[in-house]
C-alpha cells in the first residue's frame, strides 16, 4: 500500500496520462486512467416535465439487502449500491475489471475447463462506503422519501428531522470518473458523523483517505475518498473523517485496478499505481464546486440518454401517488395497464446501460453490481445468451457508443481464444473435439473471464453467436471503420467452422449437406448431437455476415467465396413430423424438455431475421417455429421471458409480446421470479432463494422497443406488435433502425399518424405498416416525414 505524502498535484494530471496511456498502446479497451479536467457548462437544457421519469420509494435500503433494494449508481467502469439510510449511509463500490482469477487454461480430465473462484476467477467488491450521522437514525426522521431521477442520473433522499429538511444526492460521474455524494439542508440544521472508507479483502489501511493492495493474481487496485464542508469541520482522524457542525457536505470517491487490455502484458499495466490514481482524482474533483460537479455529470449523462424520448399513453393520477413498489403490485394485481410505469421501466434500462458499460469491460451477469464477493456463476461472461441479450438494447434505443465495451472486449481476449483454442480445443478427453482433427481460428467456452480465460464447457457456436451480435451493431451504424475492426473476429469465426462441420448424408437420399460435429443445444439435452439447429442457424448467419464484410472491405475474395459455397451446403431445420414444431435437433424427436428456459432453436427468429412471418419464409417453417415457441410456454426466468416477447413480437403477436413483460413487471417475493424493489430482475436459482441477474433489464426493453418498430437493412416497419395497453396514443423519438436510419413516431389509436425517417449514413428503406409500404431514398442527413397510413 502506498502511503507516500508526496501525491501528484492536479499539474501532474497530463503526466500521469502519458504513463497510463500505455492502455492506448496495449490494445482498445480504455482503463483506469489518468486525463485532463472535463469541460464544465455553464448550464444543462432538461425537458419540461420529466416527472414520469422519476422513481420513488418511501423506505432506504436495507443493508442485509441491498441487492434487490439498494440503487445503482454508476459510470461505466465504477458504479456502487446505495441505501440511501438516514444515519447510515452505506456504498458498495465496484470497478469493472476488479476480478480475481487468470488465464484458466488447463484442461480438467473431462476436457472441460475448471470453473471455481480459485481457478477461473470471479468479480468482486473493490470498496465500502460508509457515511455515519448518529442523530439522523431512521426511527428519528419524518417524510422520508429517495427518488432515482432517471432524466438526469441523480439518485436522492430527503427527509425531515427538527423542523429541518435534510437532502442528499449522489452520481458517478463519467468526465471527473469519481463518485459524488452532496449532503444540503435548508432550516439551519448541521451534518455531523463520520466517513469511513474500506476495502473487502482484508486490507489493513493506515489513513482514511486512501488504501491500495493486491489480489492474488497480482492484479493492484486502490481507492480513495476526500470530503469538504461548508460551516464546519473535516478532519481526518485515523482511518475515519470526521465532520462536525457542517451545513452541507461533498464527498468525493475514486477506484479503479491497473487491468489493462493486453494478453502479453498479462492484462496488467505494471507502471500504473491505482491507489495514487484514485488520490489524484479525488482531490482534482473535490476543487470544483459542487454545482459544477452535478452540471458536468448531468450534462454528459444527458447527452445518452436524451437520444430517445417515448411515451407509451397516460398513466392515471391513482396510479401516479402510488411509489414505486407499490406500483409494481398495483399493476400486478389490477388488470388496468400502467403505461407511464413501463415507459420508466424502459428508461430504467438505458439508465443501468448508460451507468454500467462505458470505458471499461462489458457488462456481466449482474453488470456493475455487487453485495458481496461471491455472485453466483462468478458474475462472468455467459456467452449462450446472457452477455448478448445485454446488448440487444444499446443499439434500439439510442445507446449505440455503450456496446463498444462490448466489441472492445472481444477485441482485446481474441489472441488468448485464438491460442487456447490451438492448444487445447481437440484435446482427445473433450467430448466436442472436431472428429476430422482440424482445428484453426477461435471458440470459447460458456463462461469467459477478462483474462482470455474460459470456464465450464466448451461452447462451439458460441464465437458464431459473439460475431453476429457484433455484426447486428453493424448493421446499426455502418461504420467502416468498425467493420474493419471486427473482421478478424469474423474471419477467426468462419476459419474454426471451416475446420469443423461434418459432411452427412441426409437419410433416404443422396444430398450431402454440412452439419455441426457433436454438442450441446443450450442447456438441456444430448452433449453429443450432431446439427443441432442452434448451431446449424447461428453459423449460416454468421457465413453470410462474413461474404458481405469481405465484399464490403474488399479482402480476402477467394476466402469469401469458400465460406459461401460451405454455406450453400449447411443443413437447415426442419419441422418435425412428430411434434409439429421447428427441430431443435436432426431427430424428430424432443429429446430436451419441452419448457425449457433457452430458445436456441430460435435463435434466426429473433435475434436472427431468417425466419420471418412476411411470405419470405416457407409457412410451415414459420408455423413450426411458433409451436416450438408456444410449447416453451409462457412463464420462466426473466431472461427467458424477455427472449420470448421478442420472439412474439417477430411473429407479431401483441398479446403474447406484452404478457411476457407484464410477467417480468411481477414483484419478487421471497426470491420469486420478477422485480425487486430496485427494479433488478431476480433470478429464482430454487425455491426461498433469488439473485439478481441483469439480463432482463435490457431484453426486457429491447422487447418492448420491437413491438413499436422492426427494422433489418433495407426494411423498416411501424408498430409491428402494439399491445391494446398502449394503442390509445403514444410516441417514440429517436428509435434506430438497422441500415442506417432513425424513426421519430406517433401512433393514435393503434395506427401510425406520423413518421420522421432521418439518415444517419442509410440511403434506400421501404417503411411499412400492415399492407402499406413506402420506398423512403434519403441523402445522409435528411430527413423525410410520412402521415398517410391508410389501408
Amino acid at each position: 500500500m502506498n502511503t507516500s505524502p508526496n501525491e501528484p498535484s492536479r499539474r501532474t494530471l497530463l503526466s500521469l496520462a502519458t504513463t497510463a496511456g500505455l492502455t492506448a498502446a496495449l490494445g482498445t479497451l480504455p482503463t483506469f486512467t489518468a486525463s485532463a479536467a472535463p469541460v464544465r457548462p455553464a448550464e444543462v437544457p432538461l425537458p419540461a416535465d420529466a416527472s414520469s421519469e422519476r422513481l420513488w420509494w418511501q423506505a432506504p435500503g436495507d443493508e442485509s439487502s441491498l441487492i434487490e433494494q439498494g440503487l445503482p449508481l454508476g459510470n461505466g467502469r465504477i458504479g456502487a449500491l446505495a441505501s440511501n439510510d438516514p444515519g447510515r449511509e452505506l456504498l458498495l463500490i465496484t470497478d469493472a475489471t476488479m476480478w480475481t482469477g487468470g488465464l484458466n487454461d488447463t484442461l480438467d480430465q473431462d476436457g472441460q475447463f475448471p470453473y471455481g473462484r480459485s481457478d477461473f476467477g470471479s468479480f468482486t467488491l473493490l470498496a465500502r462506503l460508509t457515511a455515519d450521522i448518529p442523530d439522523h437514525d431512521l426511527g428519528a426522521v419524518s417524510g422520508y422519501r429517495r427518488t432515482l431521477d432517471l432524466a438526469q442520473g441523480l439518485v436522492t433522499s430527503s427527509y425531515v428531522r427538527s423542523g429541518v429538511t435534510y437532502r442528499r444526492e449522489m452520481y458517478a460521474s463519467h468526465p471527473d470518473d469519481v463518485i459524488v455524494l452532496r449532503f444540503t439542508q435548508s432550516g439551519g440544521g448541521r451534518y455531523t458523523g463520520t466517513i469511513t472508507l474500506t476495502g473487502t479483502h482484508g486490507e489493513k489501511p493506515t489513513t482514511a483517505e486512501s488504501f491500495g493492495a493486491a489480489l492474488p493474481n497480482g492484479l493492484r487496485y486502490g481507492a480513495a475518498v476526500q470530503a469538504r464542508g461548508s460551516g464546519g469541520k473535516v478532519t481526518v482522524n485515523g482511518t475515519r473523517i470526521d465532520f462536525s457542525g457542517c451545513k452541507d457536505l461533498t464527498v468525493v470517491v475514486s477506484a479503479g485496478t491497473n487491468y489493462a487490455p493486453d494478453a502479453e502484458a498479462g492484462f496488467r499495466n505494471p507502471s500504473l499505481d491505482p491507489e495514487r490514481l484514485a488520490r489524484t482524482k479525488t482531490r482534482a474533483a473535490a476543487e470544483e464546486s459542487a454545482d459544477a460537479l452535478r452540471r458536468t455529470h448531468v450534462a454528459d449523462y444527458r447527452a445518452l440518454y436524451g437520444r430517445l424520448g417515448l411515451s407509451l399513453g397516460t398513466s392515471t393520477d391513482a396510479q401516479r401517488e402510488l411509489d414505486t413498489w407499490e406500483r409494481l403490485h398495483a399493476r400486478t394485481r389490477d388488470p388496468e395497464p400502467d403505461p407511464e410505469l413501463e415507459a420508466a421501466y424502459l428508461q430504467y434500462g438505458r439508465y443501468l446501460m448508460i451507468t454500467s458499460s462505458r470505458d471499461s469491460l462489458p457488462m456481466g451477469l449482474q453488470g456493475l453490481w455487487l453485495d458481496g464477493n461471491d455472485p453466483d456463476w462468478m458474475g462472468d461472461y455467459h456467452t449462450d445468451i446472457n452477455i448478448q441479450m445485454n446488448y440487444w438494447m444499446a443499439d434500439r434505443t439510442g445507446l449505440s457508443p455503450c456496446f463498444d465495451a462490448f466489441t472492445d472486449y472481444c477485441l482485446a481476449q481474441l489472441s488468448s481464444w485464438t491460442d487456447t483454442t490451438r492448444r487445447l480445443f481437440n484435446d482427445p478427453r473433450n467430448r466436442y473435439r472436431n472428429s476430422s482433427g482440424k482445428n484453426a481460428g477461435w471458440a470459447v467456452a460458456f463462461s469467459t473471464n477478462p483474462y482470455g480465460g474460459s470456464g465450464w464447457w466448451w461452447h462451439p457456436a458460441g464465437n458464431a453467436w459473439l460475431c453476429t451480435t457484433l455484426w447486428e451493431h453493424y448493421e446499426y451504424t455502418g461504420s467502416r471503420e468498425y467493420l474493419r475492426k471486427i473482421y478478424p473476429l469474423l474471419k477467426g469465426a468462419c476459419e474454426f467452422w471451416e475446420a469443423r462441420l461434418l459432411t452427412v448424408t441426409l437419410p433416404g437420399t443422396s444430398k450431402e449437406v454440412l452439419v455441426d460435429d457433436r454438442d450441446w443445444s443450450p442447456e438441456h439435452g444430448p452433449q453429443d448431437a450432431k446439427g443441432i439447429t442452434y448451431a446449424q442457424e447461428v453459423v449460416w448467419t454468421m457465413f453470410g455476415n462474413y461474404c458481405t464484410a469481405a465484399a464490403e472491405l474488399r479482402r480476402d475474395t477467394d476466402y469469401a467465396d469458400t465460406i459461401a459455397a460451405l454455406r450453400r451446403k449447411l443443413y437447415l431445420p426442419q419441422v418435425s413430423p412428430t411434434t409439429g414444431w421447428l427441430e431443435e435437433w436432426m431427430s424428430p424427436d424432443n429429446l430436451g424438455e419441452t419448457t425449457h428456459r433457452h430458445l436456441s432453436p430460435l435463435i434466426n427468429l429473433f435475434p436472427g431475421d431468417r425466419i420471418r412471418p412476411d411470405g419470405s419464409t416457407p409457412a410451415e417453417i414459420v408455423a413450426g417455429a411458433t409451436a416450438l415457441l408456444t410449447a416453451r410456454g409462457m412463464e420462466s426466468f426473466g431472461w427467458a421471458n424477455a427472449w420470448r416477447s421478442l420472439c412474439w413480437a417477430r411473429l407479431k403477436n401483441a398479446d403474447n409480446a406484452y404478457q411476457l413483460v407484464v410477467n417480468n413487471l411481477r414483484p419478487s417475493t421471497d426470491g420469486s421470479n420478477g422485480t425487486a424493489f430496485n427494479l433488478f430482475d431476480i433470478y429464482e436459482v430454487e425455491r426461498g432463494r433469488g439473485i439478481f441477474q441483469i439480463d432482463a433489464n435490457f431484453g426486457t426493453p429491447a422487447a418492448m422497443v420491437e413491438m413499436l418498430l422492426y427494422s433489418r437493412p433495407g426494411h423498416v416497419e411501424l408498430l409491428p406488435a402494439l399491445p391494446d395497453a398502449w394503442a390509445d396514443s403514444g410516441h417514440v423519438r429517436g428509435v434506430p433502425a438497422r441500415g442506417g436510419f432513425e424513426v421519430d413516431l406517433r401512433w393514435r389509436g393503434g395506427r401510425p399518424t406520423e413518421a420522421r425517417i432521418h439518415s444517419v449514413g442509410g440511403r434506400t428503406t421501404t417503411v411499412a405498416f400492415g399492407d402499406v409500404s413506402r420506398t423512403v431514398t434519403l441523402r445522409p442527413g435528411a430527413s423525410v416525414t410520412l402521415k398517410d397510413f391508410a389501408e
